[in-house]
């Protein structure tokens, strides 16, 4: 007696799977420019490690007691090694239903997110469809409408504080596919081929009157630059390639450390250039991308939303092989100035590296708050204070490179100053309440006025405080603890860096405030 005869259905059944919609639905997938969820899975995890869980799952036919058809899920979901890590990875067939939810079976995607936080293994979600209810034909069949609800939500908001999550958007993604999307620690987009949105352009037309194409409604170019989505990529297999890139800097979960990677490059290294690459002329602006590059590792800094809140560069590199968040100031961008949405990236930044336990660098250059009309009415000073909290209630380690200038309630959230403020300034550092230029308009306003030529009052006062501005003169009263020639600045952190590691496993674990999407 053998059970071969089951085996061969067990096979046959399988076959049957992964056949996904029919020949017919992956072409017209593959004529969208998509892959399918199989073939997608196949180039995002290393080679042979897929291990599918609910293979079999699916609405079947039967005629006198056998299998004549099978629909199957169109949630595919299971295990895998990316970079030799293990990951929980799942993505939508929307070959099957369009990836709605009324195409799925006891929602596979919620056990996915189960298993995800039960494993204590990072989860990537391949969204390709709805995600939600599904299309209103749904209750023809059920015969009844429904309450909305979440599935698995809760486990959903309980992975941000336990392990890296990433979503992304990989056709078009309505409601609550849209939500799986940005409920995440680092979000995708393919320009050209995918869009997110609450509804789609039906749905606006029906109800509020706009008639869009589903790029105007939202596209990459929409959500990198609003701060729905962090990043965009040129092909799916561009995004694959983020992903695995994003995932390794972090560790599998809030109870280990970030993973070392073997040191490629000279921890002494001193570039020539950093000593003169922030201008003397205070007005002039200089890239701050590439003093990163003369610091971090050679080749590790990866960008996060660089296309929002510009005015501050975030994402993630390597110091003598060590994971670190960098945030850093853009003096060509609004001068560096935080404006909302810059605040909004840094808390949302310093969130990501504080649940993670990777160490943060901080490279300043902040003239303060952005001023005006438009900065008042977006609520500028609330989404700062914001990012001033987020600053105080990391315990992450934290060093502060001053550049140039800290000024005002945004120049003090270069660091957390109840805490051992670590920081060392260039000898460009420039810093007070307010910058001397407009200051001097502010504390002496009458004596100007009064003056025969105000101007010349004016000029005469900026020098006489000028001759004050030097760093040295801060350092003699310990108001900067260390000036540094701006070529130590990668010895001095890399020296730094191996002392934050050995701290860490005193750290360990969930905080007690996660971050949020």
């Amino acid at each position: 007696m053998s059970w071969q005869a089951e085996v061969d259905e067990l096979r046959r059944r399988i076959g049957l799977a992964q056949a996904m919609g029919g020949p017919a639905n992956v072409e017209r997938q593959h004529a969208g420019g998509k892959l399918t969820i199989r073939e997608r899975l196949d180039r995002l995890v290393d080679a042979g490690t897929f291990h599918e869980t609910g293979a079999l799952t699916g609405k079947a036919v039967y005629e006198d007691g056998k299998l004549v058809s099978i629909t199957p899920s169109n949630y595919v979901i299971g295990t895998a090694a990316i970079d030799g890590r293990r990951v929980v990875v799942g993505g939508d067939d929307f070959t099957v239903r369009g990836g709605a939810a009324d195409g799925s079976i006891a929602y596979k995607a919620g056990y996915g997110e189960l298993m995800a936080r039960e494993l204590r293994l990072p989860i990537v979600r391949l969204v390709d469809g709805t995600g939600g209810g599904g299309s209103v034909k749904t209750l023809e069949e059920m015969k009844r409408t429904y309450v909305p609800a979440n599935p698995a939500w809760d486990t959903v908001v309980a992975l941000l504080g336990e392990v890296p999550v990433v979503g992304a958007c990989m056709g078009s993604v309505a409601g609550l596919g849209a939500a799986r999307v940005v409920t995440s620690h680092f979000s995708v987009m393919v320009r050209g081929s995918s869009q997110l949105f609450v509804a789609g352009p039906p749905v606006v037309e029906r109800g509020v009157g706009e008639t869009v194409t589903k790029e105007e409604l939202g596209g990459s170019e929409i959500h990198t630059r609003n701060g729905v989505v962090d990043n965009e990529a040129e092909s799916e297999d561009g995004a694959f390639a983020q992903i695995r890139r994003f995932l390794s800097y972090l560790p599998s979960n809030v109870w280990q450390v970030p993973p070392r990677r073997p040191a490629t490059d000279d921890p002494a290294r001193r570039e020539e250039a950093l000593l003169s690459l922030v201008p003397r002329n205070r007005r002039r602006g200089y890239d701050v991308r590439a003093l990163l590059a003369h610091v971090l590792d050679r080749d590790s800094f990866f960008e996060i939303a660089r296309h929002f809140g510009r005015p501050l560069v975030t994402g993630l590199a390597r110091l003598d092989g060590c994971p670190v968040g960098v945030l850093a100031s853009d003096p060509l961008q609004g001068g560096g100035g935080l404006d909302g949405p810059a605040s909004e990236k840094m808390t949302r930044f310093i969130d990501l590296c504080d649940t993670f336990h990777v160490p943060c660098v901080h490279f300043v250059d902040q003239p303060g708050f952005l001023i005006g009309t438009a900065a008042e009415r977006t609520g500028t000073i609330r989404y700062g204070a914001r990012a001033l909290a987020a600053v105080y209630q990391a315990t992450v380690p934290w060093v502060s490179i001053i550049v140039r200038r800290v000024f005002g309630v945004a120049g003090a959230a270069h660091g957390n100053a109840s805490r051992l403020n670590l920081r060392y300034a260039w000898p460009s550092g420039d810093w007070g309440s307010l910058p001397i230029e407009g200051g001097v308009m502010a504390a002496y306003k009458r004596d100007i006025e009064a003056a025969a030529d105000p101007d010349a009052k004016r000029r005469e006062l900026e020098a006489k405080l000028d001759a004050l501005r030097s760093p040295f003169r801060t350092a003699e009263g310990f108001g900067i603890e260390e000036i540094i020639d701006p070529r130590d600045t990668r010895p001095l952190l890399c020296d730094w860096v191996r002392f934050a590691y050995d701290t860490l496993p005193m750290a360990l674990g969930p905080k007690a405030r996660t971050l949020r999407p």
